[in-house]
């Protein structure tokens, strides 16, 4: 049975915007891994003055979930009871002052690399990070001895309330992996400054690390990047993470599960930290292989994996 906070988003009288709202909206097609039920409404707002206005009239009692390209996230079955926000182009403009880069939150990570690279600006690392600019800074996102963290001076949100604040990247308590935003926060764009370099040198940089990547993850397979957090990854900025020689998917290997299936999802053969739509799994076939991938490496190894891929919403009532 719905408790009455989660039966608020279906039920509630919803703002009116100029941007696009619409009920019951399956989700699937909107994550990397093509799972998901219905959230009883998507948002698309138009700018963020709609984005401000829709908020600052929702009631309060309504959830809202800010949702940004699908990369790292599975949607479960039964889908969500809340109001999923959504930013498209009015939110993925890229400014370029000196050395400070603001990119929209909409603005895809890989864009943001190149465009940055274009200017004699190094933000090389963000260019193999799947997803969009909300969620590397929601996820203090980093690859090759680089975070977030490292470059980000300041976000610009909306409130659950529908105010426009621009915060310190201090005031996120950016850690391995995870910040500390408001509750029911949006993040609408991200300044960051950049070290200078060459770009024909930054360019080649990114090619480098493209093809690196492509010889070591499935990335023509449907994923969401790194399933599980490197263990013993706790410093403030993740750094000390990439010089520790214990990894997720070494400990996944050694307890076995390279290649594990449940129903049609997989752990990639390829890379056994990247699980895998294989065949037409459904979130409940993902999620339950992922949990007894983190049970066979307690078992092997005493280590508890943290999962790095988000998780939402109900699990689905069919049995």
């Amino acid at each position: 049975m719905l408790k009455p906070s989660q039966k608020a988003a279906m039920t509630a009288e919803l703002p009116t915007p100029r941007g696009t709202l619409t009920p019951n909206r399956l989700l699937s097609d909107l994550t990397w891994l093509r799972v998901g039920g219905p959230a009883d409404w998507l948002f698309l707002p138009a700018d963020e003055a709609d984005l401000a206005a829709f908020l600052a009239a929702l009631d309060p009692a309504v959830a809202v979930f800010p949702m940004g390209v699908g990369s790292n996230l599975i949607v479960r079955d039964g889908g969500l009871r809340a109001v999923v926000i959504r930013l498209g182009r009015g939110f993925n403009a890229i400014t370029i002052e000196g050395d400070r880069v603001t990119a929209g939150a909409a603005a895809l990570d890989a864009h943001v690399a190149r465009k940055a690279a274009e200017a004699g600006l190094d933000l090389t690392f963000l260019r193999t990070i799947p997803g969009s600019i909300g969620g590397a800074v929601r996820m203090n996102a980093g690859c090759y001895g680089s975070y977030v963290s490292d470059v980000l001076e300041e976000v610009c949100i909306v409130t659950r309330a529908g105010e426009v604040l621009a915060l310190p990247a201090s005031a996120l308590s950016l850690g391995y992996r995870q910040s500390a935003l408001p509750e029911g926060a949006v993040i609408i764009s991200a300044t960051f400054r950049a070290g200078p370099g060459d770009p024909a040198a930054l360019e080649a940089k990114m090619a480098d690390q493209i093809a690196k990547r492509d010889a070591s993850q499935p990335t023509r397979d449907r994923s969401a990047g790194s399933t599980f957090r490197n263990p013993l990854g706790r410093s403030s900025t993740g750094a000390a993470d990439d010089t520790h020689e214990l990894k997720a998917w070494k400990v996944i290997d050694d307890a076995g599960m390279r290649g594990a299936r449940l129903g049609g999802a997989q752990m990639s053969p390829m890379h056994s930290n990247f699980l895998i739509n294989a065949d037409g799994a459904t979130a409940a076939d993902l999620e339950n292989l992922g949990e007894d991938v983190r049970k066979k490496v307690f078992q092997s190894s005493g280590i508890t994996l943290e999962w790095e891929i988000m998780r939402v919403g109900e699990f689905s009532q069919d049995k």
